[in-house]
């Protein structure tokens, strides 16, 4: 008997390249023994609504897509108390989740690996009362991963982010922040970037050490940089990003399970890059193997 298998297609992610072999896609799960339902998305929310609608019905959930539509996938799944394993095919522009997933770029050996491939366990964020599969941030880049218009992105690519982020810079502001880690530790002062992460790659903009994450340990990255007071300051900050040296008193890097951060309430944040209202009181937590991703890694 055919397993059963939810595909969650968004049309419009990157240069819409997935459009073109989606019939190829679905061939490849037919030939590996799924019957496949697929769903195109047409607004945002669309699959988180169908995945907790629906994920039950089925042996597994797919989605095609970016990080923003697998955010939503995993969202679905988790408000409607699901335990359907996961695929994700990138057809985004940036896919930093899927690159710190080590999964293919050619979307069909993406579904192949799918076929070929195991659930493996994987840690999610709660914001509050919202679910992010990377990374939560703040600050300076982090405008330019949901402000960049689509066709920006789908044009340039990661240079986009770059590019907006560089726009930025010059009217670049701090935010106060008091953060406590669970372990007690307080971290208060101006930051101009913060970000709780899962993932070596944010937003195309920073990156961490493969050797630093472990993407199923229950805990999350947390990497806040301080304002710079001076251009020399600005300047070490930008070295220390680029060469990946987090000794500096620009940055500070730690992991914890749960992070409470007071923060003025109106400043967004982006969850897997897409827009988040903040608040003053915000609580991250790690909700530690809460989901299950289709993987042929060994």
């Amino acid at each position: 008997m055919m397993k059963k298998l939810l595909l969650i297609v968004n049309p419009c992610s990157g240069k819409k390249k997935a459009n073109r072999v989606l019939t190829d896609i679905i061939g490849v799960f037919n030939r590996g023994g799924f019957d496949v339902s697929a769903y195109m998305t047409a607004a945002r929310g669309d699959a988180t609504e169908v995945v907790a609608a629906r994920a039950a019905e089925f042996d597994a959930v797919v989605c095609v897509g970016g990080d923003g539509t697998f955010n939503e996938v995993i969202s679905g799944l988790l408000a409607a108390g699901g335990s359907a394993p996961v695929g994700y095919i990138p057809a985004g522009s940036t896919n930093d989740f899927a690159n710190s997933l080590k999964l293919p770029k050619d979307m069909l050996q993406a579904a192949q690996d799918i076929v070929d491939g195991a659930p493996h366990p994987l840690d999610v964020g709660r914001f509050n009362e919202r679910f992010f599969s990377y990374i939560a941030s703040f600050g300076a880049f982090t405008r330019a991963s949901y402000a960049t218009s689509q066709s920006l992105k789908n044009t340039l690519g990661h240079f986009a982010y770059l590019l907006s982020g560089v726009k930025e810079v010059a009217a670049i502001r701090s935010k106060r922040l008091r953060v406590t880690l669970d372990d007690g530790t307080v971290y208060e002062d101006d930051y101009i970037f913060g970000g709780v992460s899962n993932s070596t790659s944010v937003a195309g903009v920073l990156t961490l050490k493969e050797d630093m994450v472990d993407m199923s340990d229950g805990l999350f990255e947390v990497l806040l940089i301080r304002k710079p007071r001076n251009p020399v300051e600005l300047t070490g900050c930008v070295h220390a990003l680029l060469h990946q040296k987090y000794d500096t008193p620009m940055l500070t890097l730690a992991a914890s399970r749960r992070v409470e951060i007071e923060a003025p309430a109106d400043m967004d944040w982006t969850l897997d890059g897409e827009k988040a209202d903040g608040a003053s009181h915000l609580v991250i937590e790690n909700l530690h193997h809460a989901v299950h991703v289709i993987t042929n890694l060994k």
